[in-house]
């Protein structure tokens, strides 16, 4: 994949991270600084170096170190892309109707096997404990709607 191609990718992801952003509701309390702002000013950060980065290799100053003689794919690349990819997808489509903590544990595990780790029961319980312990911080402790944990628990 070309420089120019990781860009227009690059820029596609932060097009969908914007849609999501909108799609945040407003919070019900009446503050200065809404539920909004910090990802949406991540998100306007990561559009501006995403079309920084196109415009440079566009004009073809982004080197592509796939092309080198010496490189070259480690076997099972696709399937480790997929495996993160598969993970995201999980999440968005399941949050809502499984809650958090599962489908943060799938999405765990998904970017956990792109990096080569085993799916086993140790990846599933660091999955599940990282994916409560953040549910327990944004949700109980600062407030944010995440909704539930689980969703027969309420």
């Amino acid at each position: 994949m070309t420089p120019f191609r990781v860009a227009l990718l690059l820029a596609v992801l932060c097009g969908v991270a914007a849609w999501q952003v909108s799609v945040i509701p407003e919070s019900m309390m009446q503050m200065t600084v809404g539920p909004v702002l910090a990802p949406g000013v991540i998100v306007a950060a990561l559009s501006a170096f995403a079309v920084l980065y196109g415009i440079s290799a566009w004009r073809g100053r982004q080197a592509d170190d796939s092309l080198a003689p010496d490189q070259s794919p480690l076997p099972g690349a696709h399937i480790r892309m997929l495996s993160l990819l598969g993970g995201g997808v999980a999440f968005i489509a399941l949050v809502i109707p499984l809650g958090f903590v599962i489908p943060g544990t799938l999405c765990g595990m998904g970017v956990a096997r792109a990096f080569d780790a085993p799916l086993n029961l140790q990846s599933a319980l660091v999955c599940t404990a990282i994916a409560s312990t953040f549910w327990f911080v944004f949700a109980q402790l600062l407030g944010v709607g995440l909704g539930p944990a689980l969703p027969w628990l309420i």
